[in-house]
């Protein structure tokens, strides 16, 4: 019998990832963190999942959600088609598609149904990392935040240390809004993995999206995509605190933001196309972390995921002045 081997995915996030999840309420409140370590330990036969929790938090998600330091552990049945997660913490699945995996599963602990999609950038030694959670349809809480990777944490003293300095970062990052250039026009431009429905990699696509406020909470966007997938559209974009409205012409719809994460649903006009997506701000110079999801007739076509980088072009909204 030949031996099995780890997915693509479980080789990717081997080791003990680390990161301070922030925790919103279901209006988008930040109400404080949750220390994690964790890591996906494949053992040949098995696969076992763990998490350790501290959380940091107070009111009623705290009543809620936290374990009084019981460690998580569950087992994977771990394949690139399915990673499917065997309890007793959580039961569900997900779905890899490369360096992502689209997960859904239930926790009996928080009374919970999660979706958690977690991205590895490996360039960027990092993980994009969110959970929604939800009683039934409704939603009830939002966990998000970035994760890094170690082999060695508990005997290196420098790596202890390199993970006490992210950890600092992420709390003082954690609350901030997602909030895109207010004054200056600019571009966003990079090159975006594309998976198909049956999660086969078809290869990648170009991205430029042109970007210019028209007042402090508005902006005209023009998106350009070109390779494995092939279209333009443009739309006015604005902002009311962390609601964002896409209002055509060639997209409609809206999203919520919870900390730097934002989520959107885009339908394309005159067209059974619509755009679900996950976009994060995950350092202080706008680069994106984009997760797009295209559905035809409500059926998944792409999952596609990278990282765009901002370049800023001139400020748009200078001082006015009225002549006497």
């Amino acid at each position: 019998m030949s031996e099995k081997t780890p997915s693509k995915f479980q080789q990717a996030i081997t080791g003990e990832w680390h990161g301070l999840p922030s925790v919103f309420d279901a209006d988008g409140s930040h109400t404080g963190f949750n220390k994690v370590n964790r890591a996906s330990v494949f053992e040949g036969d098995r696969t076992t999942y763990w998490m350790e929790t501290d959380f940091q938090n107070s009111g009623p998600l705290r009543n809620r959600f936290d374990t009084a330091g019981a460690r998580f552990e569950f087992g994977v049945i771990d394949s690139d088609q399915d990673r499917v997660y065997c309890g007793p913490d959580f039961m569900g699945s997900g779905r890899p598609y490369g360096l992502l995996v689209d997960s859904n599963y239930y926790s009996p602990g928080w009374n919970t149904d999660l979706r958690t999609v977690n991205l590895i950038l490996p360039e960027h030694g990092l993980q994009v990392y969110s959970s929604q959670l939800f009683e039934a349809d409704t939603l009830v809480a939002v966990f998000n935040g970035l994760y890094v990777v170690t082999q060695d944490h508990e005997t290196n003293p420098e790596t202890q240390k390199f993970v006490e300095n992210f950890l600092e970062d992420e709390q003082k990052n954690a609350k901030k809004p997602f909030i895109l250039p207010v004054k200056n026009q600019g571009q966003w431009t990079g090159t975006l993995d594309v998976h198909n429905g049956d999660q086969e990699k078809i290869g990648t696509t170009d991205i430029v999206i042109d970007y210019t406020p028209t007042s402090l909470r508005e902006a005209n966007v023009t998106v350009t995509m070109t390779g494995a997938i092939e279209r333009t559209f443009s739309y006015k974009r604005s902002r009311t605190d962390s609601v964002h409205t896409f209002e055509g012409p060639d997209v409609f719809g809206n999203g919520r933001a919870y900390g730097r994460y934002l989520w959107s649903t885009q339908h394309f006009y005159g067209e059974a196309f619509k755009l679900k997506s996950r976009d994060t701000l995950i350092d202080d110079k706008f680069s994106l972390c984009s997760v797009w999801q295209f559905y035809q007739s409500n059926k998944e076509v792409y999952t596609t995921f990278g990282v765009l980088d901002w370049q800023e072009g001139e400020n748009v909204l200078n001082a006015q002045y009225v002549k006497k």
